[in-house]
């Protein structure tokens, strides 16, 4: 939400309400909606905490809006990677059953012989009977984060074709995906998303607080969840404003809250946050037991297994005489359990297991994960998802949420509606921006900030704690925190020169 809600042209204050008082920079403070009732002992607070949170929602809507459009755009532009991916790439993804299928060993050799210079990274047996398999490899001369991917054809092991891919995304996605995270501008690009997701929690919530503080009338609360009919101008636009970021406000709370837990800085603080509460991702343990050791516990330390990629000898080809080989460690993993989409990981050096691990990102998720003993295909270490802490679980369910895996084609829908409805609130505040401009002022282009100096009236018992709480917020999210500090900076500079020019005018 972009723009506070406050009254409309069509709101006009009650007769018994004061007349508006001069700013303490000579702009006319507007005058607040009525405000609920004050409980006994806190009188004024209210009244004095709202133009407060009517300024942060204004310049946090007006300088952080253009951040906000573009996450919006690319972020709706990504949510039809589903559909383009079949479409774009069905020569690579898609066979025609026919008989039985050729032992994996034999498709992964032949990917090898595709891509010489790579050193296998993991394989992806086909999950339906008219599926390529995936064999991906690490390649001198890529980008970080990026693989090739061979397609093999599971029936005769012809190889169909190599794509560059990003994880688990072939090149449409993986460019969109970039394009929403960097601006394909690299780690420097990285900063305007999470200075997007930084924010964009801090202006639903004070939009929320905004309305939170409307009286309860029935005539108020319609008022505020549907658009007024018969409103017209500026009322008009506050009106669907307000009452599409109501309907949007949690949606948008989870994109924000998600994007932070990937995002380089505040990314980093919730990782440590998580791990100290014990809620950090588990990974199965690739340790190999030997006669006389210890031995393997099954869980291992936190972290993500595709960390345990590797090449191995005879991995793919299972020639080698200490590995079983591909399939017998295919076979050990269906014999454990583990169905659907799975990754198979080489092991990442001796003593080091196979890891194989469900791929399931739709609802319910299947993410169990077993180690399998390279020299005797024996499952030594298992995983369930079930296992997962809560909040590790909370973070994979919202992560795939936000990318539009967890439940299917309503899951895109739903994220196409929140871009849509974050575009046209940063929109609207823009519209109302100008819409409060000095219509008869000449050469006025730019409308109205709500007044100056709404800190200096907040209750210091208020505004201690407050003060506080943005303090530790600013530090664990670094581009929520250093931006405060400069609008801050800035307005106070501001006001400082227009005190002056007010003084030394004749």
């Amino acid at each position: 939400m972009t723009r506070p809600a406050d009254p409309g042209p069509a709101d006009p204050p009650p007769a018994t309400a004061p007349a508006p008082a001069p700013a303490p920079d000579g702009d006319t403070a507007p005058v607040p909606a009525p405000a609920a009732p004050e409980t006994p002992g806190t009188p004024g607070t209210w009244s004095a905490l709202r133009p407060l949170l009517l300024r942060l929602h204004f310049y946090t809507g007006v300088l952080i809006g253009p951040f906000l459009l573009v996450a919006a755009l690319t972020g709706l532009a990504y949510t039809i990677t589903p559909q383009l991916e079949p479409a774009l790439y069905a020569h690579e993804l898609s066979v025609t059953p026919r008989g039985d299928r050729e032992p994996l060993a034999r498709q992964v050799a032949a990917a090898e012989r595709a891509v010489p210079d790579g050193t296998l990274v993991s394989v992806t047996p086909p999950p339906g009977a008219d599926d390529s398999t995936r064999v991906v490899f690490d390649e001198p001369g890529l980008r970080e984060g990026y693989t090739t991917t061979a397609f093999v054809d599971p029936y005769d092991a012809e190889v169909l074709g190599t794509l560059e891919t990003f994880g688990q995304w072939l090149p449409v996605r993986a460019w969109l995906d970039e394009l929403h995270r960097t601006l394909h501008l690299g780690e420097f690009g990285r900063h305007y998303s999470e200075l997007a997701a930084s924010w964009l929690w801090v202006e639903i919530l004070a939009g929320l607080a905004l309305w939170a503080g409307l009286p309860r009338n029935r005539r108020r609360l319609r008022r505020v969840l549907l658009p007024r009919r018969g409103a017209k101008g500026r009322g008009r636009t506050l009106s669907w404003h307000g009452a599409v970021g109501l309907w949007a406000a949690v949606g948008l709370l989870g994109l924000s809250a998600t994007g932070l837990s990937w995002s380089a800085y505040a990314g980093t603080s919730i990782g440590a946050l998580k791990d100290s509460l014990d809620g950090g991702t588990p990974a199965v343990s690739t340790a190999v037991p030997r006669p006389g050791g210890d031995g393997a516990d099954g869980h291992g330390a936190d972290g993500d297994h595709a960390g345990h990629q590797g090449s191995h000898g005879g991995a793919g080809s299972g020639t080698a005489g200490d590995d079983v080989g591909v399939d017998a460690v295919l076979a050990a993993a269906h014999g454990a359990g583990l169905r659907g989409t799975v990754v198979v990981t080489p092991p990442d050096g001796p003593g080091s297991a196979y890891v194989v691990a469900e791929n399931t990102r739709s609802w319910p998720e299947r993410q169990d994960s077993v180690a399998v003993d390279p020299a005797t295909g024996e499952v030594t270490a298992t995983l369930d998802f079930d296992e997962y802490p809560l909040l590790a679980k909370l973070t994979t369910w919202g992560i795939d949420a936000h990318m539009g895996l967890l439940f299917g084609l309503p899951n895109q829908i739903a994220l196409a509606l929140l871009a849509l409805a974050l575009t046209a609130m940063v929109l609207w505040g823009y519209r109302m921006w100008w819409l409060r401009r000095p219509t008869r002022a000449p050469g006025a282009v730019l409308g109205r900030a709500p007044a100056r100096g709404a800190w200096a009236r907040v209750p210091g018992r208020v505004l201690a704690p407050t003060v506080v709480v943005l303090a530790f917020v600013g530090y664990q999210l670094p581009l929520f925190g250093l931006p405060l500090v400069a609008f801050l900076a800035v307005d106070l500079a501001a006001g400082a020169v227009r005190r002056r020019g007010t003084r030394v005018a004749p």
